[in-house]
């Protein structure tokens, strides 16, 4: 991530898309804070990356619609063209999230991804990419603590601590099925 472009920034080389991760759905379908947020940093990276498609990455939690469905529904409501929407409403977790967004790149023939998240998921997120053979960079997101409470944020960033290896130690042990599944995805997803 040191040294990248930044993001309203771009060459022939660097085809991306911008990723929106999920976060809850409250009853009734609204969008949680973290959702709300992340659906703010993806509509920021869309504005400043016209060019992009924004996949959104979320299914369907406690409450319907899926994640993603709800972010489709903000940012269309907020201008964005439907057209570069594409919904990954099965993903359930952070590593599904990253497998289906690399069958998207794949398929697409895409080799970025513009993260859009929270300042304290973005590690994670940049760690599984980076092991699966994919340049990232964060999106114009809100730094620190003033993106949440104080008590969500320290909740939330201690899970992180714990997510990581988690996820490092899953992502080292399936990269070749994880490899393998995504480039068929996008082999069929081309034909």
């Amino acid at each position: 991530m040191a040294g990248a472009a930044a993001v309203g920034q771009t060459s022939p080389m660097d085809a991306a898309a911008i990723v929106i991760f999920g976060a809850a759905v409250w009853p009734g379908g609204l969008a949680s804070p973290a959702l709300a947020r992340r659906v703010g940093y993806g509509l920021a990276a869309a504005r400043a990356r016209p060019d992009c498609p924004i996949f959104c990455s979320g299914g369907l939690g406690r409450h319907g619609p899926s994640e993603a469905r709800v972010m489709a529904e903000l940012l269309q409501a907020a201008g964005v063209d439907p057209g570069r929407l594409v919904l990954d409403e099965h993903s359930r977790d952070t590593l599904e999230n990253v497998i289906a967004a690399l069958g998207f790149l794949r398929a697409r023939r895409l080799n970025r991804v513009i993260i859009c998240t929270d300042a304290y998921h973005v590690p994670r997120v940049a760690m599984m990419l980076t092991l699966l053979g994919v340049s990232s960079e964060p999106g114009p997101i809100g730094a620190g603590r003033r993106q949440a409470r104080r008590w969500e944020w320290w909740r939330m960033s201690a899970r992180e601590v714990l997510a990581y290896p988690y996820d490092l130690a899953l992502v080292l042990l399936r990269r070749r099925e994880i490899l393998a599944n995504t480039a068929s995805m996008g082999e069929a997803a081309r034909t």
